[in-house]
């Protein structure tokens, strides 16, 4: 069984669904190949306010609005001791009837909404299918391999693939592509509590970063039905010190290092379910190749301390669905195309990617920083935001003063010729 796309997307997540949407929406013939059947659990729960304009470009938000997720209009910092920041509430930045307010999500839940909504839109959704290999055509992608939840395989074929399969990196990895952060390799280890303490009123949903003495940090994501995501990042030789391995012994001997976690969470009680992740930051070479592009996490992830995760893949998804609507048109699907796509996104993951480094500097404090530069404040708001495709060049003149920053990693650009051996 062979049949014919205007464009393959290998998975459904926020990525895939985005461009699906989009591409659908223009009148293209769009399959999304998944391998797992949705609602299906994922972490990264926490939007940052710019997701806003990828959400208003597919009409995701009235459905946004209708849902049961928990509203979030700001962000706090905790010291061990438990001294908590006053919020940064996005309101004091930006318009309240729209990036002001964003959403604490169940992703199990928003990812439905999202690749439903692309089904909405005209998109081909197949779910329980694995991609088995990219088909070569000399150096191009033409299609991919297939295999249903039968186990019947079979070919389809495009002029254009898309590769949203997220932290799997489906094409990067195969291709020798992925390349590691040189600093930026953390673990994690969360679980999920039901009854724990909030925050009151309007800071009921606030994301909270909760430090651990110059190791790494909690995160604390209020959602819908009782429930509080939580979860500990650092270096993996201090999370697994001792020998200790088990995530639930790891979690839990960590919440004793910050005062307000600790407090928080002893009114509710864990779901019993512990998980760990490791190599949080990693990168791939190329944005794309003649037949291929990559999105979201297939092309980029960072590591998670801002919650930039999703928007970094809605903001690919958009930008990739829009570049190959062109192309499209164009009859112009050539790597080159892809080359301002590819800039784009290097720029805002690169300027995001400073923030991290930034916060993981012992000697860094963004207080520091506003105090002798107060115009910096506005700055490091736009970028933690998630508007992040502009030029920030003063605000890390300012912030070298205080702590060195990472030159670029060189990433995203299209392999325009010799792609390689076929996959």
């Amino acid at each position: 069984m062979s049949q014919h796309y205007d464009a393959i997307l290998i998975g459904g997540g926020p990525a895939g669904s985005c461009a699906a949407a989009i591409l659908a929406e223009y009148g293209h013939r769009v399959l999304v190949l998944e391998r797992e059947r949705f609602p299906r659990y994922h972490i990264g729960e926490s939007l940052i306010p710019f997701t806003f304009a990828p959400l208003y470009r597919i009409g995701m938000i009235p459905k946004m609005k209708a849902s049961n997720f928990v509203k979030k209009y700001s962000v706090s910092f905790v010291h061990p001791d438990g001294r908590r920041s006053q919020p940064f509430y996005f309101f004091n930045r930006y318009d309240r009837e729209t990036v002001a307010q964003t959403w604490q999500v169940l992703r199990s839940e928003f990812d439905l909404i999202m690749l439903d909504n692309a089904r909405e839109k005209g998109a081909e959704v197949r779910e329980e299918t694995t991609v088995t290999k990219l088909l070569m055509d000399g150096e191009s992608v033409v299609g991919v391999e297939a295999m249903d939840k039968s186990g019947i395989t079979y070919e389809v074929q495009a002029p254009i693939t898309l590769d949203c399969s997220g932290k799997e990196a489906f094409a990067s990895n195969r291709r020798g592509w992925r390349m590691r952060d040189p600093y930026l390799n953390k673990i994690a280890v969360w679980t999920y509590y039901k009854g724990s303490k909030r925050e009151p009123d309007i800071d009921e949903g606030a994301t909270t970063v909760a430090y651990v003495q110059d190791k790494g940090w909690f995160w604390h994501i209020p959602q819908h039905n009782d429930m509080v995501s939580v979860g500990v990042v650092a270096e993996g030789k201090y999370l697994t010190r001792d020998g200790m391995k088990e995530p639930r012994l790891i979690f839990h001997r960590e919440v004793q290092e910050n005062q307000w976690i600790k407090d928080h969470l002893a009114t509710g009680a864990s779901t019993g379910d512990y998980f760990i992740t490791s190599e949080y930051s990693r990168h791939s070479r190329y944005c794309s190749a003649p037949g291929l592009c990559l999105l979201g996490d297939a092309l980029a992830f960072l590591d998670p301390v801002f919650s930039s995760g999703v928007l970094l893949a809605l903001k690919s998804g958009q930008l990739a669905a829009e570049t190959v609507h062109q192309g499209l048109l164009a009859n112009d699907l050539s790597p080159a195309r892809f080359a301002a796509y590819g800039t784009t996104l290097h720029q805002g993951i690169e300027n995001m990617r400073k923030l991290v480094y930034a916060f993981y500097d012992p000697k860094f404090s963004f207080r520091d920083v506003i105090a002798r530069y107060p115009e910096a404040g506005n700055q490091i708001t736009d970028c933690l935001s998630g508007d992040v495709i502009k030029d920030y060049s003063q605000l890390w003149s300012w912030i070298r003063d205080f702590v060195p920053l990472p030159e670029d990693l060189p990433y995203g650009d299209p392999l325009m010729e010799n792609a390689g051996a076929a996959i």
